[in-house]
């Protein structure tokens, strides 16, 4: 039998916490079977949730807290003041061992601020980063930093690409992940002296890191690399605009099948392929 994985949740985290995060963790262990979960939140709410949920509800351990961090809280304020919030425990659960994990949709900068002074980070390694797996025309692409540091050094950078390889090879099953660097263009001489400088401490690092050099903006969703590196700041920006064009997108698409009874007709032939 696969051992069993424990994952400690904040319910409370997120926009439209706890029902959303109920959800996408009943939708987990019914891919995943052998997930076990640590719930963390307002059992007020939580508890109906799980009722209709037999299968999570053998599968869950809830803690309750009524406290929970507030979507525009300030880090240092989450920190003074949130030490019973769902979030906090949630990463005490694996300070303590309780958990091999802790998983939260709520306060970016708060869950970073956290995590950071509870579990600290691995040596080597200065900040944590963001990072999202991306659909590309070919295989998924690791993308980060997405916005945990708007201002990077090289170093950062070159710890990035570091945690990135290891991501894609662990997580995605990558024998040999390609890692770039986003960058203005191709060429070695484009872009400023943080990007050139990450660039030669990756290739000159000894790692075993397969670096294929500056990837452009067209490059994150074209397949041709497994890990893309950048900012916190250029990462964010690039994420939100490939978020807005995929919904004017599907706006767009559905103002199309909309505008007469022929391309309703043509809609519901293209359906199961959409």
């Amino acid at each position: 039998m696969p051992m069993s994985v424990v994952i400690a949740l904040d319910v409370m985290g997120g926009d439209k916490a706890p029902e959303i995060v109920i959800e996408g963790a009943d939708l987990a262990l019914g891919r995943n079977p052998e997930l076990r979960f640590l719930l963390f939140g307002d059992e007020a709410r939580i508890g109906p949730l799980l009722a209709g949920r037999p299968a999570l509800r053998q599968a869950a351990e809830l803690h309750h807290t009524p406290d929970a961090v507030a979507a525009d809280a300030k880090p240092s304020a989450a920190l003074r003041q949130g030490r019973n919030s769902s979030m906090r425990l949630a990463i005490d659960a694996v300070q303590a061992g309780r958990a091999g994990a802790a998983v939260s949709a709520g306060n970016t900068g708060a869950l970073m601020a956290m995590a950071m002074i509870v579990l600290k980070t691995l040596p080597g390694i200065d900040r944590p980063a963001i990072a999202s797996v991306l659909p590309t025309k070919r295989t998924p692409v690791v993308f980060l930093d997405l916005g945990a540091n708007s201002v990077c050094s090289a170093e950062m950078l070159f710890q990035f690409a570091v945690m990135g390889e290891v991501y894609a090879r662990a997580v995605l099953g990558v024998a040999k992940p390609r890692v770039g660097l986003l960058n203005i263009g191709t060429e070695e001489v484009k872009g400023d002296g943080v990007v050139r400088s990450a660039a030669a401490l990756v290739r000159d690092s000894g790692l075993p890191i397969d670096y294929v050099g500056f990837v452009e903006g067209t490059g994150v969703t074209a397949g041709t690399v497994d890990v893309v590196v950048t900012d916190g700041f250029t990462g964010n920006v690039a994420l939100k605009i490939a978020e807005g064009t995929a919904s004017m997108f599907t706006h767009s698409l559905r103002q199309a099948f909309a505008s007469s009874l022929r391309a309703k007709l043509a809609y519901l032939l293209a359906r199961p392929a959409l």
